[in-house]
């Protein structure tokens, strides 16, 4: 199976995501901000980078996992499953997709930290406001992953994507 998580930036609660998907980030607290901070791609990609698939590593199950930022793009995403879809039309897709969007968990002091640091450069404001929207999301984050890997097992389709609105 392959999970991409995706967001606005593709650097923040998309690599969070990530890194609870894959355990780099601890399931029963609040991590730190040093913790939040050495997360794999929090806060480190540019606006040039979105559209960029990342990889974050193989789960437990021996799944792959991706994060990826989609900008302001309603396209990017429907673009990547055609791509998908066309290869298992094709009988060319081993493994099931499934897209995430993690844009529901976002507070509204992360959205203002990420604008901040990322279109503004002012990381000396952006970036303490991010680490305080990264511990206010937490458990809405590791709920949307739980979702996410439980929707992927069940679904019977090769091309999952959730938008996770009721999150």
């Amino acid at each position: 199976m392959i999970y991409i998580y995706n967001c606005f930036g593709g650097t923040h609660t998309s690599a969070l995501a990530a890194a609870y998907h894959l355990r780099k980030l601890p399931l029963d607290r609040v991590p730190s901000k040093a913790e939040i901070l050495n997360t794999d791609a929090f806060n480190r990609l540019s606006p040039q980078e979105r559209g960029k698939m990342v990889y974050h590593g193989d789960d437990g199950e021996g799944n792959k996992v991706y994060s990826v930022g989609r900008g302001n793009s309603k396209a990017l995403i429907p673009a990547m499953r055609s791509v998908f879809r066309l290869f298992e039309n094709n009988n060319k897709l081993e493994e099931t997709v499934v897209f995430s969007n993690t844009s529901p968990t976002v507070p509204l002091v992360m959205t203002v930290g990420g604008f901040l640091s990322k279109a503004l450069k002012m990381d000396l404001i952006g970036v303490p406001l991010l680490v305080m929207g990264s511990k206010q999301a937490h458990y809405d984050i590791i709920t949307l992953v739980e979702e996410t890997v439980r929707a992927g097992k069940i679904s019977s389709a090769k091309v999952v994507t959730l938008n996770n609105k009721h999150i």
